[in-house]
């Protein structure tokens, strides 16, 4: 990702595919229809709510009925550890309730209420302390449940199954993903990666070629389908490492701005095209960064994406369009932020498309997510005009509300992704 972007996250591990990284967040998921809570960045999706650890547990440790509460819901005390797992829960009932999660082992616990039967978990905390007790907000409905205890460094341990009764229909829950369910479209997004290296190559030539021939208009046409191709490739730049910046590194936080030696790439023969720069004075530029391409092209075989990054990244391409694009702050003269932006989305969409199989029954918004994706590059593609792209800077009010409305909902509706594919332990 550009320099002054958030860390992407952690980069691929030697060994092949890498492993399910340690969890980035504290989940806080009430899922009903997917209900969404975005900050900054993803901070979290959760099917149940879940406040700081803390609380004292009952004094013998076992667990027992909780007091009246003022939030004016049922309360059910339930202890959590690897040896009473689901202990407490002995009068089951329907409707939104909270169950006082007591952990009294001696490791941090996960725990999880799920349907044995299906695999479908209905909510979720994390981290819970040893001593400390934490409430599981859930609506149930008529149905199986049980809860499932994974501390840290044991097996997991399932409790009695508990048979809610009556004809409540079942609320909001998640089919988890294991690492090994996105292993697969993982080597399938590298295997396309690859493919855009290539084109991004044969790109970079053509600039190349353009400059050292003298023709600034045609540089100025070949940069832009260069640097879109490149644009598309989102989900992989934290596994590009250094050739990230080399290739489309910006000016913030250099020394002496775009005059500065160190700035390279894209943005640098940007600066220069549409800076009445001369042809001579750009072929050095675009001589680097066509070196910059080979040289990821080498290496881009031996890399390797951690899996588990794949639904997060869905959301983080979108994200940073909206943080770098949509504002101009990548804009060194072309005015083309706005092609970007589009190109990023398909970035987006490509990921999307590989994760379908696994999106199809666990995301019931997911039609409503390939509307907005629609809909906003509908948008995009109206204000460009014959490959002179409307710069952001040049908006109407109505124009900028309706680009920055179709973006706030894309990652509203990316959110859930994100933590669809957080993956969790099973075993």
């Amino acid at each position: 990702m550009r320099d002054a972007r958030p860390a992407p996250g952690p980069g691929p591990r030697p060994g092949g595919i890498a492993g399910a990284p340690p969890r980035r967040h504290r989940r806080t998921w009430q899922a009903a229809a997917a209900v969404v809570v975005v900050a900054a960045a993803v901070t979290g999706v959760v099917v149940a709510a879940g406040g700081a650890d803390g609380g004292a547990g009952t004094r013998d440790g076992g667990a027992k009925a909780a007091p009246a509460a003022a939030d004016g819901l049922p309360h059910t005390a339930v202890d959590v550890s690897t040896g009473s797992c689901g202990r407490g829960w002995t009068a089951p009932r329907t409707g939104t309730q909270v169950f006082d999660l007591h952990n009294t082992g001696m490791n941090a616990t996960e725990v999880y209420l799920s349907d044995p039967r299906t695999g479908r978990f209905y909510a979720e905390v994390e981290g819970l302390a040893p001593g400390a007790t934490r409430p599981m907000l859930v609506d149930l409905g008529s149905g199986t449940y049980a809860f499932k205890c994974l501390a840290e460094d044991t097996d997991a341990v399932t409790g009695p199954t508990v048979t809610v009764p009556g004809r409540q229909p079942q609320g909001p829950s998640a089919l988890p993903v294991t690492e090994h369910d996105l292993i697969p479209p993982t080597l399938a997004y590298q295997k396309w990666i690859g493919d855009r290296i290539g084109d991004l190559g044969r790109g970079t030539a053509a600039l190349r070629a353009d400059l050292d021939g003298g023709d600034l208009a045609a540089a100025r046409r070949d940069w832009l389908t260069a640097h879109l191709v490149y644009e598309r490739m989102g989900a992989a730049y934290g596994t590009f490492g250094d050739a990230d910046g080399a290739i489309n590194g910006t000016a913030a936080r250099i020394g002496s701005g775009v005059h500065d030696p160190s700035f390279t790439g894209f943005h640098r023969i940007e600066y220069g095209l549409w800076h009445s720069a001369s042809a001579a004075s750009l072929r050095a530029p675009a001589a680097q960064l066509d070196r910059a391409v080979e040289a990821l092209a080498s290496s881009w075989p031996q890399q390797r994406m951690d899996p588990a990054d794949m639904g997060l990244r869905a959301h983080e391409i979108v994200e940073n369009a909206e943080q770098f694009e949509l504002t101009g702050r990548t804009d060194y003269g072309s005015g083309t932020n706005l092609a970007t932006a589009d190109a990023n989305i398909e970035g987006s969409r490509q990921i999307l498309t590989l994760l379908r199989p696994l999106l199809v029954p666990r995301d019931p918004g997911l039609a409503g997510l390939d509307a907005a994706l629609d809909r906003a590059q509908a948008h995009l593609k109206a204000l460009d005009h014959g490959g002179t792209w409307t710069p952001t800077a040049e908006l109407t009010v109505r124009q900028r509300e309706q680009v920055d409305a179709d973006f706030g909902d894309l990652l509203e509706r990316l959110a859930p992704v994100a933590a669809i594919f957080d993956v969790r332990r099973t075993a």
